[in-house]
Formats: C-alpha cells, structure tokens, sequence
C-alpha cells in the first residue's frame, strides 16, 4: 500500500499547488504523511456529510475541491463545524486533502470536466495560462456543440446532464437564440464576462450569476447566459479526478480503491417557482 506522502505527491503532480492562486489554501490539511492508504473517497465539500461518508467508508484519505480553512483559523475547537471535522478525520485516521484553483486550471481541469458532462468538445481555455507554452491550461474552456440548440434546449441539456439541484438552471438572453459554441466555467464565474465576449461564444454557462453582471451582459451582447448550481457545474470534476488517480494507481500497482461521494452539498434544498406575470400594486393593478 502506498503512504499518503506518496499518493499527496501525485495528486500535487497533476494539480501543482504552485499554480493555485495566491488567496487559495491548497494542500493537505491534516493527516499523517507515513499513514498507508488504501481507500480514497473524492466530493466536492469538505462539509459534515462528506466527513461522515469518508468515515462509514473507512477512507483514509478524503480528496475535496473547495478548502476547509480558506481565510486561516485560531481555533479548531470541535464546537465549531470546522473544528468537528478536523477532530473527526483525525480521530478516524482520514487525512484531508484539498486541490482548488490549481485544479480549476488544470489539463484536464475543473472545466474540461464540466464540457465533458455536457457532451461539448473543448476547443482550448476560455483565459489561457501564460506560462503554458501547449496552450491547454488556463480557466474556463471554449467549447462548441455536436449540433446547434437554442438556449432553451441547451438550458434543458445542462439541467438533465448535470447533477440534480434545487436550483436547476436558470438562463438569461432569448430563449430562441441559436447556441453553437459555448464557454464553460466551473464555479463562479462571474468575473469572466470581458474573456466570454471577447471568445466571441454564443453562450456562457456557469454558476453564482449576479444580477448586475448578468444584467450588463445581457445588455452589451445577444449572449445567452446559463446559470447553474455551484456545486453541479463542479462535481464533475470528481469523477474526472478519481479516474486519473486510478490511472496512477494501476500504473503503480497501489489497488487503491477509489469513490466519488454522490452526496449533494449544494446548500440550496428547495425551490418554489414564482409567477411570471408582472409585479402589481397593492390594489391589484399592474405597476
């Protein structure tokens, strides 16, 4: 079996802490690195829920893509749910390991997984990696389509293809607007609009749209704009991330035994449809 310093060093090769951001806290957050490891569970959240599925699973290493401690602590008291987890990983021999930004720019990264899940063949990065000299890293892909859909049924592809959600997926834009090519970001992506429109893509597809963003968006361009739950436009990466260490584990002959928590951490449990209708006064009458 391999020792956890072992199988943290090529998880740190595919996705190298270097090339998280300077804000990102990346890396193993607890967990002895002579421990052997023979189970590897991958989720999205390092959250109670997926604590405690490691735990049932007898996991000794818990693989996370959001961190548990990304603006630093003074305290790991289990009264806090941060703490708890630490002090229940620790208690139960699961190290936790976290790989963020330096996976949402990877080759393959966090959005290669996300085009994946919708069937679009990525055409290169949406913000490319300078130090890159393939041009294959960076945030956010380019993708185009098998064939055109309008914003509506690709809105209908992302809901059905991805993971489920209270939230679903929202779109902004003409309904009836052709989408051929698509720029794809797991996560927040928000801050991307400049690259989007200069990609010159039909559609965007992302997560935590705000309204002044999207609203201004919407405005400059006929861009069609997709808006789906964080958490569902990046647990496809977990999939993706479990098959290339598997890969490593076969090459290696570790016979790691490796899981994807299919437990949804989005935090949004519930969703009720409002009228379409326009807002009216108090009498009734329309505003």
């Amino acid at each position: 079996m391999p020792r956890l310093s072992e199988v943290t060093a090529a998880l740190d090769a595919l996705w190298p802490p270097e090339r998280a951001e300077q804000w990102d806290a990346v890396g193993t957050v607890c967990g002895d690195p002579q421990a052997e490891v023979t189970r590897v569970l991958f989720a999205v959240d390092p959250v109670r829920e997926t604590v405690d599925e490691a735990v049932r699973l007898d996991a000794d290493l818990l693989v996370t893509h959001h961190p548990l401690y990304l603006r630093g602590t003074t305290t790991v008291a289990r009264s806090h749910f941060k703490g708890r987890a630490v002090h229940d990983l620790i208690k139960n021999d699961v190290a936790l390991h976290v790989a963020h930004t330096n996976a949402d720019t990877a080759d393959p990264g966090v959005s290669d997984a996300l085009a994946g899940a919708l069937d679009l063949r990525v055409v290169g990065p949406l913000v490319p990696d300078p130090t890159d000299a393939s041009g294959r890293r960076g945030l956010g892909r380019i993708c185009e389509l098998d064939h055109p859909l309008s914003a509506r049924e690709f809105a209908a592809r992302a809901a059905k293809r991805l993971p489920g959600t209270a939230q679903g997926v929202r779109a902004a834009g003409d309904p009836d607007a052709v989408i051929r090519t698509v720029a794809v970001s797991g996560g927040s992506g928000d801050s991307l609009f400049d690259a989007v429109r200069a990609a010159g893509v039909d559609g965007f597809l992302t997560a935590d749209l705000r309204h002044h963003p999207a609203s201004e968006a919407t405005q400059q361009t006929p861009l069609a704009l997709f808006d789906a739950a964080h958490w569902a436009t990046e647990w496809p990466w977990c999939e993706q991330a479990a098959a290339q260490l598997d890969e490593i584990s076969d090459r290696n002959g570790w016979g790691l035994r490796v899981h994807v928590s299919r437990t949804v951490t989005d935090p949004w449990t519930a969703h009720a449809a409002s009228s379409v209708s326009a807002p009216t006064d108090s009498t009734g009458a329309p505003n």
